[in-house]
């Protein structure tokens, strides 16, 4: 299959597949422990079931979507994957340039290859930067002074990570540090030559960029991973770092990684201009319920007091969909994109976007949408709400054509 033939992102995946050693796709690919969480992730989609409204004029519609006082072209948007330069050299800088294609927003890991500058200078209106607590706390206010001086619109702080998950793929593949390359490694290699020749092309392990400025003058890409590995995670962090990272940062600042609604009011209490529901794609906690499962629950107890956007197992524009009837104003895709990538470069990336795109206009089509502002709970039902008991429906000459039915009654109905 080519890139071209490619009609759905399961498409985009199988070709990274192709175009992957097994220790490389398996770092995309893979969850934590039982990898539990990445199933629940997309059952949780199963739970809601979108209803139509027909008879429309939806001939004209658009996605435009404002986000922290900016306009996108598209609720959707790129979420930060740490080296990407692994899967492909320059991966970073492919995926910025896609999402400014596109008018998205693209969020770029504080553990990227390529640097938050070069970013800058491609895409700066669709860049955000996201970034984690350290153990010297002084790294990650200068990510934040970094970010500010170029001017970036939108700050990221990751939180679900104050110790690494257990990746067993990783594990049993030897993807840690120090990487060794141990005869099934090299097998692998030989059996995708385009990925190991890009990889030895450009000198092996990749040098995370934005880490550079704190190792060792000559520090090399390697001596660089070692210190990252030394900061992050970092275990004894509390909201004390977020609240410092508000003070020193005067843009939009979200707080991403939250699954408690105690833990959204909390990060809004402390100044969060975003709530970012996640549970890192199934990477950290494998009991953790999934993303959308806690959408609605953080939505009430927001109230409308941040912006939210969501991430973990967005595969379809339908799932688009739900999300934004459900409280979220975009949702972020990880994997797909990284897939994408890996699978073409840019040109990749620029598919799974295309793609998502597309679907989510067909979506908004059948509901009756002619925009994103028409989603809510009266295009939702939820199957897990009880079912009230069966009653006669009305003679049909009864229902006025304009007739609006309540939503709990909608959502019920399922």
């Amino acid at each position: 299959m080519r890139l071209d033939q490619a009609i759905n992102l399961d498409d985009i995946r199988i070709l990274a597949r192709k175009a992957l050693p097994r220790i490389a796709f398996d770092f995309i690919d893979g969850g934590v422990d039982g990898e539990v969480a990445l199933e629940r992730n997309r059952a949780a989609f199963e739970r809601y079931k979108l209803l139509p409204r027909y008879l429309v004029d939806v001939e004209k519609r658009h996605q435009k979507v404002t986000l922290f006082g900016h306009d996108y072209a598209s609720p959707f948007g790129i979420s930060p994957m740490g080296i990407a330069g692994f899967f492909r050299p320059g991966a970073d800088l492919m995926l910025a340039r896609a999402a400014a294609r596109f008018e998205l927003p693209y969020m770029m890991s504080s553990a990227s290859c390529d640097s938050i500058e070069a970013a800058m200078a491609l895409a700066p209106k669709t860049t955000w930067l996201q970034i984690y607590g350290t153990r010297d706390p002084h790294i990650t206010l200068d990510l934040v002074a970094r970010a500010k001086a170029l001017g970036v619109r939108v700050l990221v702080m990751t939180v679900d990570t104050p110790v690494m998950g257990k990746r067993e793929r990783n594990i049993r593949n030897g993807f840690r540090r120090p990487m060794k390359l141990t005869p099934g490694v090299i097998l692998q290699g030989l059996s995708r030559p385009g990925w190991t020749f890009r990889y030895l092309a450009k000198g092996g392990i990749p040098m995370m960029e934005n880490w550079r400025p704190y190792a060792a003058p000559g520090a090399d890409a390697n001596a660089v991973a070692d210190l990252y590995g030394t900061q992050t995670p970092a275990p004894a962090q509390t909201w004390s770092i977020f609240a410092e990272v508000r003070k020193a940062w005067d843009g939009p600042l979200v707080v991403k990684g939250v699954m408690h609604p105690a833990d959204a009011q909390k990060a809004v209490s402390l100044g969060a201009d975003g709530v970012m529901v996640s549970n890192h794609g199934g990477r950290q906690l494998d009991s953790a319920p999934g993303s959308l499962d806690m959408l609605p629950v953080i939505a009430d107890a927001l109230a409308g007091r941040a912006e939210l956007i969501i991430d973990s197992g967005f595969r379809r524009g339908s799932d688009i969909a739900k999300a934004l009837c459900l409280g979220a104003k975009a949702a972020f895709l990880g994997r797909p994109a990284m897939f994408g990538v890996a699978a073409a470069g840019e040109a990749g990336a620029a598919k799974v976007l295309e793609i998502m795109r597309q679907e989510l206009s067909l979506v908004m089509g059948q509901l009756g949408w002619t925009d994103t502002g028409c989603a809510g709970a009266e295009s939702l039902i939820d199957l897990m709400e009880p079912r009230p008991a069966a009653r006669a429906a009305p003679a049909t000459d009864q229902i006025d054509a304009n007739t609006e039915i309540d939503a709990n009654t909608l959502r019920k109905a399922g």
